[in-house]
């Protein structure tokens, strides 16, 4: 993962601050890859045939097979990287608030993500961030 050369870059606590209520993004596109997906059913031991068996998923209700929704929620600190850079140290994960996933991601679909800094609060240790991810499937 590398940090682009268009991602927003704050240097410390009074930039975090000033996030609060910016647009960030669009990211740059991402395909999705058999390849990808079959090493992410590996990694989570999840081999459904949706997934992982195109001959099948071929005749599914999607004709053709589909990334899991887990592994497009992973995605999300591949994308983050590109959208904010933190020069000033580490940026942590805490969690999600609310996900859904109304559409399927279809092998060889291509991805990228929108962003808005909804709230920056001043937390022990540090800022916590509050953004809506909104990734968008091209076309």
């Amino acid at each position: 993962m590398t940090d682009a050369p268009h991602a927003v870059q704050v240097a410390n606590a009074e930039e975090v601050l000033q996030l609060a209520g910016r647009e960030l993004g669009p990211t740059s596109w991402f395909e999705v890859t058999q390849h990808d997906v079959d090493a992410f059913g590996s990694a989570v031991l999840d081999w459904h045939w949706a997934h992982n068996d195109p001959e099948r998923a071929a005749g599914g209700p999607f004709g053709g097979p589909i990334a899991h929704a887990h592994m497009t929620l992973a995605l999300a600190p591949h994308f983050r990287a590109e959208l904010i850079t933190f020069t000033s140290g580490e940026c942590m994960f805490y969690g999600y608030d609310r996900v859904r996933f109304p559409a399927p991601v279809l092998v060889g679909a291509r991805l990228r993500v929108h962003a808005t800094v909804l709230q920056v609060e001043e937390v022990p240790g540090g800022e916590q961030l509050t953004i809506d991810l909104r990734f968008e499937i091209e076309g």
